[in-house]
């Protein structure tokens, strides 16, 4: 006999999920899953429609993370427009697309970090969850000053994106081959210039503070922050061509649990040569696997501790003096540690801070082309370093421009089997022996699950045939037929 314990549903994360755990007689831990239980057919309703409408269509995906799967999908229509695979576009061109995404990046994680996962972290997983919030982060004098922080960092990322998608959501900034809007004089002197805290230097003074609060935080909870949760994996990301953390733009890279190149810089429009997905029954998302490795071993995460597991050195000074710390930790081996992807994420918050003033100060931002195009393709894969990850876009057209596929695998489907993962080894660790699950016990499995800051909404689509059932009613709520997939 078996103990069902059943975790729905899962909090402070976008989308919908559960967790089931199963409890045998002996009190272990028999099986434990992160169950999927949306259904959204983006991949469906894309098709027939103009190529060009994808970037706008695609990223009603989310209200959280729009611009990625926004810039993803125009990546993609770039190659079809014959404007190149990233490093293509005019100058202005790309240095806008960069910009939005780099206020995308800041923007999403400061919200993850202070919104949804601080507050496990400060109060303690197992808190009253009446306080275990943002709001109790607001009411908390120790506190205070840092949910405001939050609230004005996320502004600051949310108007860099109004000034060069159009919107702060659901904007039209990025189309195939560049981008339709030029930085203007006023919105630059805002950036850079406005009145504190609304300028870009103080981002960067918060970003680097936000980056020693957690270290001080490491330094006295090191045997949380280490222990949680940690099991060997791969790690995929892209990486500039020369190495560097790129959140834009590179070739794939992957290595395994000990450095090893097991993916060498491939172009990203191969990725179908390297990379495969299987379906099993019990969820709506998909588990990608490198080919190669097969579906047992070449399982692997993405998002921000892959990438600094990834690259071999970022192009900002002050993040890189951060990373050069971060690297010394594990003594410059992968990091596989799940808690640490909170600091991962805030170092890639400093360097978004940093790009963003790097590209406030690049006059091709305020003139130049704004378009190219060249022979036109009838395929093409956007990639693009999401908040949570590595997002694939891939769109196929006919010669009426009309979509006739479309493929996206974005980051929280990468990191489905790493979420499994993490939340059977909490489980085990907490419950494994106990005969009453405390409500700390059962976020504990939760907070795992947030380490990674899954978008439930953007991953949940299915490969194959979909079990529907449709009836027919009368008035008079009889069955008249009943079709069956």
């Amino acid at each position: 006999m078996t103990k069902k314990i059943t975790i729905e549903p899962v909090t402070r994360v976008e989308g919908h999920g559960k967790v089931t755990i199963h409890q045998d007689e002996n009190l272990n831990i028999a099986q434990s899953r992160l169950h999927i239980v949306e259904f959204r057919g983006f991949e469906r309703f894309v098709q027939g429609r103009p190529y060009w409408e994808a970037p706008v269509l695609v990223q009603r995906l989310c209200g959280i993370c729009p611009v990625s799967h926004h810039l993803a999908a125009a990546k993609a229509l770039d190659v079809i427009v014959g404007a190149g695979t990233g490093d293509g576009l005019t100058p202005t061109g790309e240095k806008m697309r960069r910009l939005m995404h780099y206020g995308q990046m800041f923007q999403s994680h400061s919200l993850h970090f202070f919104h949804l996962a601080a507050p496990d972290l400060l109060f303690g997983y197992d808190a009253d969850p009446a306080i275990r919030n943002v709001i109790g982060l607001a009411i908390t004098p120790e506190f205070k000053g840092l949910a405001v922080q939050a609230v004005m960092m996320r502004k600051f990322g949310q108007e860099i994106i109004r000034a060069t998608a159009g919107k702060k959501v659901h904007g039209t900034g990025a189309i195939p081959g560049g981008i339709n809007k030029h930085l203007t004089q006023a919105e630059k002197d805002e950036f850079l210039h406005g009145k504190d805290p609304l300028n870009i230097d103080k981002m960067i003074e918060w970003a680097q503070a936000s980056v020693d609060l957690f270290k001080g935080y490491h330094k006295a909870n090191a045997e949380f922050i280490d222990n949680f949760s940690v099991f060997p994996s791969n790690h995929l990301s892209l990486v500039r061509k020369d190495g560097a953390l790129d959140l834009y733009h590179g070739v794939l890279r992957a290595v395994d649990s000990e450095g090893k190149r097991i993916l060498n810089d491939v172009d990203y429009q191969d990725y179908g040569k390297y990379i495969a997905e299987e379906v099993r029954s019990w969820s709506y998302m998909k588990f990608p696997f490198l080919i190669d490795l097969g579906k047992e071993k070449g399982w692997y995460r993405v998002g921000p501790l892959a990438r600094l597991n990834t690259c071999d050195f970022i192009p900002t000074p002050m993040a890189q003096k951060e990373f050069e710390i971060y690297k010394a930790y594990t003594n410059g081996k992968p990091n596989n540690m799940c808690m640490h992807m909170h600091w991962a994420r805030l170092i890639e918050l400093l360097h978004s801070a940093e790009m963003i003033k790097e590209l406030l100060n690049d006059p091709d931002l305020m003139s130049g082309e704004l378009t190219t195009k060249g022979q036109k393709r009838k395929e093409g894969v956007g990639l693009i370093e999401a908040p949570r990850g590595t997002l694939f876009h891939h769109y196929a057209i006919n010669d009426d421009d009309q979509i006739t596929m479309a493929n996206l695998i974005v980051s929280t489907t990468n990191n489905n089997e790493p979420m499994n993962q993490g939340v059977n080894f909490v489980a085990k660790k907490m419950m494994t022996g106990q005969k009453e699950i405390t409500e700390g016990m059962r976020n504990a499995v939760e907070v795992v699950i947030r380490a990674y800051d899954p978008c439930l909404s953007c991953a949940t689509h299915a490969l194959g045939k979909m079990p529907l059932d449709i009836k027919l009613i009368d008035n008079n709520d009889e069955v008249i037929s009943e079709l069956k997939s």
